[in-house]
């Protein structure tokens, strides 16, 4: 029997304005994520991640002690990371800061790794680009031989290698439950097989539907490497409001703002409203009332077969009180009404990938 489909929540920890308009002080976007946590643990919402980035738009730099606070306030949510940017930080030291928020939250600890959607932490930390591929390669091996918890012989190119040597504190279960996020890349899929570790697929534009050959992809390598089925889950953005029309229209502003400023940092011309509306209506963008984010978020997990569905809820500069109600609609009403469409229609499997 497979196990219940998990609901989470993610944010990048958004700067946020008030409601006067004026930018909110970093310290407060993190205590606000922090009350944001707890009214998630409160409705059952089953997991939250925080993204790491370095950069004035995002406040969160430390996920884990930001989640070691929420881990204080919280009874049951588990607690993880949208996502670890492994390629520039230790791996020693990410199992340490994992291990310790495990055991002060009672085991609720995980870590979602990847190589991140943005390059700041690079030079910050004084790594050089031009080895990203690598960075991630060599650092996400050295964590896999750090996950049993024995001691570690490992050889690098780029760190100093290890000889017999225990890393602390070891968890109460044995294991920290880690996955690998990833884009949509074949070879990312595979390497994630690869490692025995959880997918997470990160669907931020386009049709779900489209990444179901690399769930089949992520099944059929475990499968030929002989490892059990193993979870998948999705990460997508999106808001809840009491009508689609009102969630549309709170979301345009802030989710243009945000697309234009990074579209400006890469090369992209501007979002029209047309694309957004797109997205909502089809593609990787959940936003409406209840009952129509519910929809969506069941025809997703249809299609894809998959076992947890993040909901990114913060958006740019939309105000903290407008993710506290985005939240409990998602807790309170989509959430119940996901699983009860999903217990009506059974789940499809997911499409064969396309032949070579």
């Amino acid at each position: 029997m497979s196990a219940p489909l998990e609901f989470g929540i993610d944010t990048f920890g958004d700067v946020t304005v008030d409601a006067d308009g004026n930018r909110l002080p970093y310290a407060q976007v993190i205590r606000n994520v922090v009350e944001e946590a707890v009214l998630a643990d409160s409705l059952g919402i089953d997991a939250i991640g925080l993204g790491e980035h370095h950069r004035d738009d995002f406040a969160i730099s430390a996920p884990e002690i930001v989640l070691a606070t929420i881990a204080g306030r919280t009874e049951r949510i588990i607690l993880g990371t949208a996502v670890t940017v492994l390629s520039s930080d230790d791996p020693v030291r990410v199992f340490e800061k994992f291990a310790t928020l495990d055991a002060v939250s009672h085991g609720r600890a995980e870590i979602i790794l990847g190589r991140g959607s943005f390059t700041e932490s690079f030079p910050l930390f004084g790594y050089d680009l031009a080895q990203y591929e690598e960075l991630f390669e060599e650092k996400l091996d050295l964590l896999f031989h750090l996950l049993p918890e024995g001691p570690v012989t490992w050889e690098g190119k780029l760190r100093a290698g290890l000889k017999d040597q225990q890393v602390y504190p070891k968890t109460e279960s044995g294991r920290l439950r880690t996955w690998v996020g990833v884009g949509g890349s074949p070879q990312s899929v595979v390497r994630a097989a690869s490692y025995a570790m959880p997918l997470m697929l990160a669907i931020i534009g386009g049709q779900p539907e489209r990444f179901a050959p690399y769930v089949d992809l992520y099944h059929r390598a475990l499968a030929q490497l002989e490892v059990p089925r193993l979870p998948v889950g999705v990460h997508s953005p999106g808001y809840i409001a009491e009508t689609d029309k009102q969630a549309r229209e709170e979301l345009w502003p802030h989710y243009r703002a945000m697309h234009d400023r990074i579209g400006r940092e890469r090369g992209w011309g501007p979002t029209t409203r047309d694309r957004f509306e797109a997205e909502a209506d089809e593609g990787a963008l959940y936003v409406g009332a209840p009952e129509t984010v519910a929809a969506k978020i069941a025809k997703t997990v249809r299609a894809l077969g998959v076992d947890r569905f993040e909901f990114k809820y913060s958006s740019g500069t939309l105000a903290h009180e407008k993710l506290m109600n985005t939240i409990r609609l998602y807790g309170e009403e989509v959430i119940p009404r996901v699983k009860e469409l999903l217990a009506q229609t059974p789940a499809a499997s997911p499409a064969p990938a396309p032949s070579a």
